[in-house]
């Protein structure tokens, strides 16, 4: 294996002169032009006296037939998922700027740990408080929340329920009503944000929702802001 003037291996055969050639075609497989040309081959030079049946002159063809759907199969499912990728990147772009909704309010919560999460709100906040549910949907928790401006907010919770007892390590769910400057309330909840930026990592969409980038499948609906 040869080494480049910046010291990365190359696929050629490094000679003494520095030129490099490249590495000898795998023959080790067989397609369907080698197929073709051995069973012409074989017709070539078969014995006048004793020629190939036509049972076994039709299991080939038919064998090279089978071949050649098979590679037309794999060509066209290539394309496909290629046309499928180009797609899901298109669909990506697109919706920046929109809002996302994961489908999941769910926070965890380590042993002897605190949970921190974000907060979406589409407008400016007077003030509010974000609940800490149980998986029954009972609060466990609740917290004020000051005056807020529109955006992403982090916050945190340290594991505690309304009495001061230390919750079990575990899943939790948030939700955060609100009132806004203008006195309309609303719910914000963990889960949905705006959709920031696109992000494309060895085939997958990731899309940027609030500190975080998510696998854009996992991704439910996306409306507008």
């Amino acid at each position: 294996m040869a080494i480049d003037a910046f010291g990365n291996y190359t696929n050629g055969v490094a000679y003494a002169d520095n030129s490099a050639k490249a590495a000898p075609e795998d023959k080790s497989k067989l397609g369907k032009d080698d197929f073709l040309k051995l069973l012409l081959l074989e017709l070539q030079y078969q014995d006048p006296t004793s020629p190939m049946d036509t049972e076994q002159i039709l299991q080939q063809t038919s064998q090279l037939a089978t071949l050649e759907a098979s590679q037309n199969t794999n060509d066209s499912l290539e394309k496909l998922a290629s046309a499928l990728t180009a797609s899901m990147q298109y669909t990506g772009l697109s919706a920046i700027g929109k809002l996302a909704d994961t489908g999941s309010n769910a926070v965890v919560l380590e042993e002897g740990e605190d949970a921190t999460f974000e907060l979406y709100f589409p407008v400016d906040i007077m003030g509010g408080k974000f609940n800490i549910l149980d998986s029954a949907g009972n609060i466990v928790k609740s917290v004020p929340i000051d005056e807020t401006s529109k955006g992403i907010a982090q916050y945190t919770w340290d594991g505690t329920d309304n009495s001061g007892v230390v919750k079990d390590a575990g899943i939790y769910y948030v939700e955060a009503p609100y009132t806004a400057a203008d006195g309309t309330t609303g719910t914000s909840r963990v889960g949905i944000y705006p959709i920031q930026s696109i992000r494309y990592e060895d085939g997958t969409t990731y899309a940027k929702l609030g500190s975080n980038y998510v696998d854009f499948s996992k991704i439910v609906e996306v409306t507008d802001i």
